[in-house]
């Protein structure tokens, strides 16, 4: 058995930022431990349904650290190590074979499972999910061989990656229940934007469309849906959501729920000296006030690196502006915030010059911005906003030339 101070379970975006963190903070070499159940080191996913998934970029491409790095640090990296079980008690990992990791402090970053549909036929092997390397790498050799493509569902997974089918040279179709793209983010006029941009480029919606079946006819794979109507295709890639990978501690004394481990405003769970960050860390959110549990890179990223500052007696809360981004086509936008319970909505900009602001308010409080070829000035107080939970006035937002002219949060904390 090898034994480490401290052991990172998981081998994901959080996991390698912590991993880096644990460097700049001036860990020592033999100290950390990384155990992933993937073959590579810890690498960015957001690549895996834009350039990568392309062809544009390689593995070594989108590394977070190359093996160099974890090498010359003296972390221990254990790749296709898939744990069986933890014992919290005697903190140990079990693997394969008998293999047995201790440590002294953990930090879980075992991110989240796809969802999978369940249908007759959706084990056939042309049905592809994107989560990890191995799934973008199947997906593009795909592209190589079809011309036809369908795409269940129409979040940030299924634009991503039905406008790369696309620029590929592949028919696509998207096939989603709800009657406009992203409808709980978007605004119905955003929704609106995007689907003619996306039609513009070839793509058609099947919209208010359930798959209930997959089939393979004439050498072609074909999706039934609800409707009754079939839909040919080469392949199928279904992103539809993802949930907290708990399977490992369902038994375990970590409290959890469906909606991923408990954790404090250090990340620390119930249990002592063990942490958890990004997709699988449900924690109170300061700005907010609220617990919620975010599936984006930038969250992360960001929980990766104030966990592990937290393991080195660093301590720091996580206060952070929930953050995302999104490449589609000609189209790149940043999010920042949760609109849930907003209760009204300012748009700025000019949509026929692909120009997008979205202020979401409520109780005139600024609580979401989506912001498309904006002023830099408005990338720069939108999350400084949000953050200082700054009160605007929607009428004022909505016809002020210069942003800058409405804060009011200078010298505030």
């Amino acid at each position: 058995m090898k034994a480490f101070p401290m052991v990172i379970l998981g081998g994901g975006v959080g996991a390698g930022y912590a991993a880096k963190e644990f460097v700049a903070q001036g860990g020592g070499k033999g100290q950390l431990a990384i155990v992933t159940a993937e073959r590579v080191p810890s690498y960015e996913r957001p690549p895996l349904s834009k350039e990568f998934l392309a062809g544009e970029k390689q593995r070594g491409d989108i590394l977070i650290s190359d093996a160099q790095f974890y090498q010359k640090q003296g972390i221990t990296l254990f790749r296709d190590f898939r744990v069986q079980k933890v014992d919290f008690r005697r903190r140990l990992l079990h693997g394969p074979s008998r293999h047995t990791i201790g440590f002294e402090k953990l930090l879980i970053a075992t991110g989240s499972s796809v969802r999978k549909l369940t249908v007759p036929g959706a084990d056939q092997p042309w049905i592809f999910y994107l989560r990890q390397l191995q799934d973008s790498q199947h997906i593009h050799q795909h592209i190589k061989k079809g011309k036809q493509a369908v795409v269940i569902g129409s979040g940030f997974i299924g634009m991503e990656v039905a406008s790369v089918l696309t620029r590929q040279g592949m028919a696509t179709t998207m096939v989603f229940p709800g009657d406009r793209v992203w409808e709980h983010v978007f605004t119905p006029d955003v929704s609106a934007f995007f689907e003619k941009q996306f039609s513009a480029h070839g793509i058609t919606f099947m919209k208010d469309q359930t798959v209930v079946g997959f089939a393979r006819e004439h050498g072609r794979g074909q999706v039934q849906l609800a409707s009754g109507r079939q839909i040919s295709a080469d392949f199928v890639v279904a992103g539809i959501g993802v949930t907290p990978a708990l399977e490992l501690f369902r038994h375990s004394p970590l409290e959890h729920d469906a909606d991923g481990i408990r954790v404090n405003e250090y990340l620390e769970t119930n249990v002592d000296h063990v942490w958890a960050a990004g997709d699988i860390a449900n924690y109170p959110d300061r700005i907010f006030r609220r617990r919620m549990r975010i599936e984006h890179w930038d969250n992360a990223v960001e929980q990766g690196r104030v966990a592990m500052r937290n393991m080195m007696e660093k301590f720091q809360p996580f206060i952070h502006v929930p953050y995302f981004f999104s490449d589609e086509f000609d189209l790149s936008y940043e999010y920042w915030g949760d609109a849930k319970g907003h209760d009204q909505v300012v748009t700025r900009g000019d949509q026929k010059k692909k120009q997008l602001s979205v202020w979401w308010l409520k109780k005139r409080t600024l609580c979401a911005v989506l912001l498309m070829n904006r002023p830099d000035e408005e990338r720069r107080y939108a999350p400084r906003w949000i953050l200082r939970r700054a009160q605007l006035d929607a009428e004022a937002l909505r016809t002020v030339k210069h942003v800058k002219s409405l804060d009011r949060t200078f010298g505030r904390e």
